[in-house]
């Protein structure tokens, strides 16, 4: 019974969830908005940051500035294509990108998907947690006692606690982050 794993799985699972939330539009700009565009450059399908250097200037511009002029059309169009509703102003290579405020409606919105995420991340841990528990049946079947199991059961369960309560209280952040005006 490898309890490590099983915390390694659910700490991945965390890791996700705040991948997910970090590409939430909190009204500030943040360079990992833009970590979801591809763009077809190439033949082929690559990732933004790929193609060029994205900063944050000032907390409501970001700027990206691609490494090949011949790319610049490209880039544009899959900014101005993607789910995030922004607007970029080119100036050559460069591109200046306004973060529009947020309307207290799209800010609930988005407060919505962030649950949505938190509810996938609290069953991925679930599916750790079953998942060590079917391991620690099997165990029992090959002759482990019963006091060692029940020990393991509370362990696996204060993890699948520890990791639940992590979800909360990164949730919860992000949610005052997403509605602070």
């Amino acid at each position: 019974m490898n309890l490590d794993d099983l915390s390694r799985r659910m700490n991945g699972a965390i890791t996700a969830f705040k991948g997910e939330l970090a590409g939430l539009r909190t009204g500030r700009a943040s360079s990992s908005m833009l970590d979801p565009i591809t763009v077809n450059v190439y033949g082929s399908t690559m990732p933004l940051n790929q193609l060029a250097t994205v900063n944050v200037p000032e907390p409501r511009m970001i700027t990206v500035q691609v490494w090949d002029r011949g790319t610049a059309q490209a880039v544009e169009k899959a900014i101005r294509e993607s789910s995030l509703g922004l607007n970029p102003i080119v100036e050559g290579a460069v591109f200046r990108i306004p973060i529009p405020e947020l309307n207290t409606e799209r800010r609930k919105e988005f407060v919505k998907v962030a649950h949505k995420y938190a509810e996938g991340a609290r069953v991925a841990i679930r599916h750790v947690r079953r998942d060590g528990m079917d391991m620690l049946k099997k165990s029992e079947a090959d002759g482990l006692g019963e006091d060692e199991s029940r020990r393991l059961t509370d362990r696996i369960q204060k993890l699948t606690d520890e990791s639940i309560a992590e979800i909360e209280t990164i949730l919860a952040a992000k949610e005052a982050e997403i509605l602070q005006v």
